[in-house]
């Protein structure tokens, strides 16, 4: 197969299709999204027999448990879906909102106004809910989006964008708004990320292989989406009941994620009142805890924890505990190991509180709720495109005002420059 063929073609519709969504009204991406979602609940049973197919796949590769159920489809997360979808609709369309409008000494008036980016290619594993995540809120946004899965995922994901694209198409958008590479090999995406003729931007979204993969070949701009390695600071002020809730939903209801927890940090103060309930709630969930040597003395039935430990993202039930003396140790260790992802205390401490505010340095940080909320959805946003931890542009959950850029607008009676 020509790849390179392959990926300049779909390239050359895909900004075709970002040039006509550009201009295309704020009814007509709404009647579409609308139609999408009705789309994806009434082909319900045809998506799942397609997911189906790779979590054989999957459990042939003999896949970690928490990589199956981010590939996993059913009713209820179709539904959720078209939720997601429908969500994105109720937001206002951020294209055209004009900002900033300042007039100069000579009379003449400058502002800034929304644009779309142009065609955003997302390059992503494992969890197909992505595919319709991405195109609803690029749709929305005015950006033509091209689309590349991951093989794990290729069933699931063909089978969502097909429903997608027709849906609309039929509601009124251009052809090529939505573009789906269906090939899983490599070599696609490497030609993929040489578009820079026709792709204005790169949203890589998985493992830390990938983002380094895509960052090193790219000659297009990325937004990194990177690794998750997210703390929880119990500090001596923190109110157990509330500290053991917080943890335990940022480990337990979601490991798989990039926002669940993988190191908690506890303060000596506080060890020996909550570590021993903390331990047997988590283990009695299934989470293997790995500790200090301080936490050992605690409970003797806790892995000893590797130095490796505290740099890995295990994106499962296992997590890294480790007992500070201070305050001061909680933040050089999160200095340390931090991805820069999700941070978070537990404290009643207003002051404590307020400089993990403003030492801390993560595309969100909490404070007294758990990291699992970092999230478009939970912050207002809609469905998000990801979460970057990028500085340049966006950074945390990019929704549909971090898919667009701005361009000057001058009003002007006859002004020239003198």
């Amino acid at each position: 197969m020509d790849f390179k063929s392959y990926i300049e073609e779909k390239g050359k519709k895909a900004k075709e299709g970002a040039r006509r969504l550009a201009s295309t009204s704020t009814r007509v991406k709404d009647s579409a999204l609308l139609a999408m979602a009705d789309a994806l609940e009434r082909e319900s049973p045809a998506l799942i027999e397609e997911n189906q197919k790779d979590l054989e796949t999957a459990k042939e590769k003999s896949l970690s448990s928490s990589l199956i159920d981010r590939l996993t489809l059913n009713e209820n997360r179709i539904k959720e879906m078209a939720k997601g979808l429908r969500d994105i609709v109720a937001l206002p369309d951020p294209v055209g909102e004009i900002t900033r409008m300042r007039q100069r000494p000579n009379g003449m008036q400058v502002g800034r106004k929304r644009v779309p980016i142009g065609v955003i290619g997302i390059i992503y594993e494992s969890r197909p809910n992505v595919t319709a995540d991405s195109a609803a809120l690029c749709i929305k946004s005015g950006n033509g989006v091209f689309l590349r899965g991951g093989s794990e995922a290729i069933n699931s994901n063909k089978a969502i964008a097909e429903i997608l694209i027709e849906a609309g198409l039929k509601a009124g958008l251009p052809d090529g708004a939505i573009t789906m590479v269906d090939v899983v090999d490599r070599q696609a995406v490497m030609e993929m990320l040489k578009l820079d003729k026709y792709i204005d931007l790169i949203i890589p979204r998985g493992g830390e292989e990938l983002i380094k993969t895509v960052s090193a070949n790219s000659t297009i701009p990325v937004i990194k989406h990177d690794r998750g390695l997210c703390h929880t600071y119990v500090d001596e002020d923190a109110d157990i009941k509330m500290a053991e809730d917080i943890c335990f939903n940022a480990k337990v209801q979601r490991p798989g994620t990039c926002n669940a927890m993988e190191t908690m940090l506890v303060h000596k103060g506080v060890a020996s009142a909550f570590l021993p309930g903390m331990i047997k709630r988590l283990q009695q969930a299934g989470v293997e805890i790995r500790g200090c040597q301080k936490v050992l003395a605690i409970d003797s039935s806790v892995k000893s924890a590797t130095e490796e430990d505290w740099n890995t993202e295990h994106l499962d039930l296992i997590l890294n505990v480790k007992i500070v003396d201070d305050m001061e140790e909680a933040l050089r260790h999160i200095e340390r190991f931090s991805s820069q992802h999700s941070e978070a205390i537990v404290t009643n401490n207003h002051q404590r509180a307020m400089r993990f505010l403003k030492e801390v340095d993560a595309a969100a940080v909490f404070v007294n709720a758990s990291t699992r909320l970092h999230d478009g959805g939970e912050f207002g946003l809609g469905a998000e495109i990801g979460i970057s931890t990028t500085r340049i542009h966006a950074r945390g959950p990019m929704g549909l005002e971090e898919l667009t850029s701005a361009k000057f607008i001058i009003l002007g009676d006859g002004q020239v420059r003198e």
